[in-house]
């Protein structure tokens, strides 16, 4: 087992609204399908990583007080992080060094409550 994760779901009200933010603030394409009636906003994926998906669906409720997400940051967290309030996320924890060796971290609530967190080496 090279991963404890294998797929994250992070569940949303507003679909169109949480696509657009996750689209501006990765910079990335979110493939959309429906299915058995949960619709899906598939992020990026190469098949061999943890990847995952917004979704709404009946049984899906967002909450900043459960399981947390921690998004790679990429290079450099900051780069996503200029993006979260832009686009109607809030800055939590602003970038933070956990330390040289482990790198950074941040957390921002999105705009539909859930709190996700970031990393990145730099």
């Amino acid at each position: 087992m090279k991963n404890f994760i294998s797929w994250f779901e992070i569940p949303v009200n507003d679909f169109n609204r949480a696509v657009k933010f996750y689209k501006a603030i990765l910079e990335v394409d979110i493939t959309e399908q429906e299915i058995f009636g949960t619709k899906m906003g598939f992020l990026p994926s190469d098949g061999k990583n943890v990847s995952g998906a917004i979704v709404k669906g009946e049984d899906y409720v967002p909450s900043s007080s459960g399981v947390m997400v921690y998004l790679n940051g990429g290079d450099d967290l900051k780069k996503i992080l200029d993006r979260v309030e832009p686009n109607k996320g809030k800055i939590i924890v602003p970038k933070t060094q956990i330390s040289p060796e482990m790198g950074y971290f941040s957390i921002f609530i999105d705009t539909e409550g859930n709190k996700i967190a970031l990393h990145s080496i730099s």
